[in-house]
């Protein structure tokens, strides 16, 4: 290497460490997808390392403006300042994390319980605080288990109820629990499986502060008809989820046409965070460029 050679990678080595923004900052990095697509936390370890600000770097440097992560409320308090610290100075947005704790097995919301309730809600209250430490607008709400000995229109009811009351919450600070149908594949016996469904609670609740999470991975598998359904309910849905299917990996590995689908939620108006909840098709750092690579080709329009 020549002295001039030398002393221009020596000075561009000295500015990337120094930058702020890293690599974008010196237009090297990736431009901005134009979709506001969300990874979490060790997605691109094997690229950026275990270090979560680091990761936050990288993330940033390819494109991606937004983070999703749905243990933050579990993470020690400094913690959760450090990565909202790291946020702003990036400019990202924080997508969802979840706000209580799931009842996987058995009937917390649907059974009517008191006690369950005032759990719930509890939890909700501290998801608040969280909230407003690493500016996050929404938290995800599963209401659990079915009850099975009571018929489902009752149980709809004493879902809807907690419901209120959890938005009667969040209202004033405002923030947005998003309701999340899971398929009945992965997760059996859950009380909020379809769209439809979380558009009835949305409607009985009737709050800006409860609306749905539109998982396309888990709706593909419970009913398909992706667009029709998404259509259906958009005036209730403020947050998408990604995976494809089967496998739930990145876009482009199953049958769901991502490309369509994120081209006419983009033409819709939607402008907010889609989560990247999935694995990597490929391990390594191989893997992870892949999937950068899958939503480049996936990516909207206009």
């Amino acid at each position: 290497m020549n002295r001039r050679s030398f002393v221009q990678y020596t000075s561009l080595a000295a500015a990337l460490s120094t930058a702020p923004l890293g690599a974008t900052a010196l237009g090297i990095g990736d431009p901005p997808f134009k979709a506001l697509f969300a990874p979490h936390f060790g997605m691109f370890r094997n690229s950026s390392g275990e270090d979560l600000e680091d990761q936050l770097q990288f993330m940033y440097d390819r494109g991606f403006r937004a983070l999703e992560d749905n243990g933050m409320k579990g993470r020690p308090i400094d913690e959760q300042e450090r990565i909202e610290a790291r946020m702003a100075k990036l400019d990202m947005k924080m997508g969802v994390f979840v706000g209580h704790t799931i009842y996987w097995t058995e009937p917390n919301l649907a059974s009517g319980d008191e006690n369950r309730r005032e759990e719930f809600l509890k939890e909700i209250k501290e998801s608040v605080e969280v909230a407003k430490r690493v500016n996050a607008k929404w938290m995800t709400v599963v209401p659990g288990h079915l009850d099975l000995r009571q018929d489902m229109g009752y149980q709809m009811v004493n879902v809807a109820d907690s419901l209120k009351r959890a938005s009667e919450i969040l209202e004033p600070h405002g923030l947005v629990m998003v309701l999340e149908p899971l398929n009945p594949r992965n997760h059996p016996g859950l009380f909020l499986t379809k769209m439809s469904q979380a558009y009835e609670l949305c409607k009985l609740v009737n709050s800006p502060s409860c609306k749905i999470l539109c998982d396309i991975y888990h709706q593909q598998i419970t009913e398909g008809n992706l667009i029709p359904n998404i259509e259906k309910s958009w005036d209730e849905i403020a947050y998408f989820q990604i995976g494809d299917n089967p496998g739930r990996k990145e876009p482009t590995t199953g049958e769901i046409n991502y490309k369509k689908v994120f081209q006419y939620i983009h033409d819709k108006g939607f402008r907010g965070v889609m989560g990247m909840e999935h694995g990597n098709s490929m391990g390594g750092k191989e893997g992870e460029e892949a999937a950068i690579g899958a939503y480049r080709a996936v990516d909207v329009q206009g």
